[in-house]
């Protein structure tokens, strides 16, 4: 069997549902699915059941371990050739398989002396998806947030797939011990250990997929956050990582925040003038609220300013005006969350020395 196909699953068989049918319409056929029920209450058993004739499907429930720890179940329990790691909430177009296929027989065999050892492909948005998830989407791929380095872009110096669509030869994966127990950007370490131990990766653009995202910007907000969080942890663990690309969500917070301090100083000023034009207190030579009003100008000009950007290129990408309107806060979100944990990550790890897995406990591992 050449490919095996391994989704972590917690509490989300809609989505379940949808991958399967998605898998079931592949022209490819010469592969299996392995189900790993990550300890949810909420099971995938009866859409995995209805599957049960049409695709080499197997389910497997275990208690709660994470992502990670859940494909490295799954891999354990793998026949084929190659591994596809994706996540639940992706939908594969009906010619996934076959670029995946083509990519791999485009490269050396494991028999060269430079075989591929892993690849990964790009995401989507797909029509169907609500404006919201169009504007998450549009958010995780764009070069005004995140300099387009998830956007599907091939000339990149190296390629580390990330798991919502990733493969590995399954003897690399089984020889580098699968994914590490960290929570968050497990699947970025597992990368860079395949690249760190000499192996060669690509990304296959034509082998892209649907990604849901998140369904709302709170819970888009906790993801983007551990993200920032995790790049730190990423960074001690592989020195020399870190990009000035990783450090503009948080050179974007730090803005943000000195610009709503001078907004706020701005309208202090402003009111003051108010409070002292109200009691005939204002002296001969007042100018507060002068300055404060430029003030409150200077600080909103830039935020205006990318807001703008970020509306007129997303409403021409996406053709819509509301998808463009929600991709304003969408972009702040991303941007500001992973910003935010980037600071506190670097505040536990490297100002208070605290490790992985003590500093965050609470957030990673319960």
């Amino acid at each position: 069997m050449k490919f095996s196909i391994i989704v972590p699953v917690f509490n989300r068989p809609d989505e379940v549902d949808e991958l399967l049918e998605s898998l079931s319409n592949q022209t490819q056929k010469d592969f299996e699915v392995i189900i790993v029920e990550d300890g949810s209450v909420k099971t995938c058993k009866d859409v995995c059941d209805k599957y049960a004739d049409i695709l080499a499907l197997h389910y497997y429930a275990k208690e709660n371990s994470g992502p990670g720890q859940s494909r490295n179940y799954g891999a354990e329990r793998a026949n084929g050739e190659w591994l596809i790691i994706l996540d639940s909430d992706v939908v594969l177009p009906k010619g996934y398989l076959e670029a995946v296929d083509f990519g791999i027989n485009q490269h050396p065999s494991p028999n060269t002396h430079h075989p591929l050892a892993a690849f990964g492909g790009p995401d989507a948005s797909h029509p169907s998806f609500t404006p919201v998830q169009k504007a998450i989407s549009y958010s995780m791929t764009s070069f005004f947030t995140t300099g387009g380095i998830r956007g599907g872009k091939a000339k990149l110096d190296k390629f580390y797939p990330r798991s919502f669509n990733m493969g590995i030869r399954r003897d690399v994966y089984l020889q580098l011990g699968g994914f590490s127990k960290m929570r968050f950007g497990e699947d970025i370490d597992f990368s860079y250990r395949i690249v760190e131990a000499g192996h060669k990766t690509r990304l296959f653009p034509e082998a892209w997929v649907w990604h849901k995202r998140r369904t709302d910007f709170r819970k888009f907000f906790r993801q983007v956050y551990n993200s920032g969080i995790a790049r730190i942890n990423l960074t001690k663990r592989h020195p020399g990582t870190l990009k000035l690309v990783h450090l503009l969500p948080t050179v974007f917070t730090l803005g943000v925040i000195g610009c709503l301090m001078l907004f706020g100083l701005g309208a202090a000023l402003y009111c003051y003038g108010e409070w002292l034009d109200a009691y005939n207190l204002r002296p001969t030579d007042n100018m507060h609220q002068g300055v404060g009003f430029v003030f409150c100008i200077l600080a909103l000009l830039p935020l205006l300013l990318y807001s703008g950007i970020i509306f007129i290129d997303s409403t021409i990408r996406n053709r819509s005006l509301w998808v463009g309107l929600l991709s304003i806060p969408a972009a702040f979100v991303q941007l500001t969350g992973y910003g935010l944990g980037f600071i506190e990550a670097w505040l536990k790890r490297c100002i208070l020395k605290q490790d992985e897995f003590t500093a965050f406990e609470r957030t990673f591992y319960k």
